[in-house]
């Protein structure tokens, strides 16, 4: 199992980024997958996560309404757009799969994956 995360830079407050993890070694919707971040000094925070299967969707309240997770399985990626960025989601930005598979249910805990990217820093900064 491979990932590997792509699609960080600056952007100015306000602005808007997406981010690319293309999965490979395991097919997207086999595994639960999801979003993480960490910034300088805090520890990792899950953001997003989507389920194996149908997909079901679940987000941290921090980036509810901003931030949309998908997958598209025919190029085994997964995206993060990130609207409406605010300085403090400034951080590197990892993606991960989980091994445990449970119909309908993604975690955002990070301790709870298993395979991880290798991370993208985003800053957001005027």
């Amino acid at each position: 199992v491979q990932l590997q995360a792509s699609g960080g830079g600056l952007v100015q407050p306000g602005g808007s980024l997406r981010l690319d993890c293309i999965a490979s070694g395991f097919t997207l919707d086999a595994l639960p997958v999801g979003w993480f971040r960490q910034a300088p000094g805090k520890e990792r925070e899950g953001l997003s996560c989507i389920s194996s299967g149908e997909g079901t969707t679940s987000y941290t309240d921090s980036v509810k309404g901003r931030f949309t997770i998908s997958r598209d399985t025919a190029k085994n990626t997964l995206y993060l757009q990130m609207n409406n960025l605010k300085p403090e989601d400034t951080a590197v930005y990892y993606c991960a799969a989980d091994t445990l598979v449970i119909p309908s249910h993604c975690s955002t805990k990070y301790y709870e994956y298993d395979y991880w990217g290798q991370g993208t820093l985003v800053t957001v900064s005027a």
